[in-house]
């Protein structure tokens, strides 16, 4: 039997990377175009990879890559609503639409949406963020129905704070302090404890979890 094969969008850094480091290690095979490949926020790059990628037998697909754009929502504009939504939801959908009919053949296949606790609740400026995010957990719910029958489970994984480059990059030390103090846990979390959910969820070791948000917050939803 080959080796199961992941497709991963924003596989090179933070939580991206660290499941990429996670399936290598249980011999699973990665597929993880760079931007210059693959730009989700440019519907024909997606189309342009998808023709020229057809031919992989996809196992998994991770879709990963996203953004957010912070306004308050008087201040989203039309143009960064649109690059948002092309590269936080529609992305998503054609590349499941490309590569989850073969999972389907193939009797087998594990689809993994990256979400956000901010698609369940919500702050200022993150509008268009938990728009989209919440979208997308839609989908992933569509996709469980649409496909449960064939063997293809389908999942969001709703991250909280988490520990990488880009967070510490955007946040001053003060205000990673304070954001810790308010997680029960005292801490935000490792790209690695992310990347051990995201593994168990793609695996043949879940048998039976799909159509689900998977919160992973370390108790900051709960308050």
């Amino acid at each position: 039997m080959r080796s199961r094969t992941v497709l991963i969008t924003g596989g090179a850094r933070g939580i991206g990377g660290a499941i990429v480091k996670e399936l290598v290690s249980k011999g699973l095979q990665i597929v993880a175009p760079s931007r210059n490949e693959l730009d989700l926020s440019d519907p024909l790059s997606v189309e342009n990879y998808i023709s020229c990628n057809q031919y992989i037998e996809v196992d998994v697909l991770i879709n990963n890559a996203g953004i957010n754009i912070l306004n308050l929502i008087g201040e989203i504009e039309h143009a960064s609503w649109q690059h948002m939504l092309q590269t936080n939801l529609s992305s998503a959908l054609r590349l499941i639409q490309a590569y989850a009919p073969g999972m389907k053949e193939r009797s087998w296949g594990r689809i993994l949406n990256l979400s956000t606790i901010f698609s369940l609740v919500t702050k200022e400026r993150r509008a268009a963020y938990s728009m989209t995010k919440a979208a997308l957990d839609a989908l992933t719910r569509s996709v469980a129905v649409e496909f449960g029958p064939y063997g293809v489970l389908a999942n969001s994984l709703a991250p909280g704070y988490v520990d990488t480059a880009l967070t510490r990059q955007n946040n001053s030390p003060e205000t990673l302090a304070a954001i810790s103090l308010g997680i029960p846990l005292k801490r935000m979390a490792q790209p690695s404890e992310l990347a051990k959910v995201a593994a168990f969820l793609v695996s043949e070791e879940n048998s039976y979890l799909t159509g689900q948000t998977v919160v992973v917050d370390g108790g900051f939803t709960c308050l």
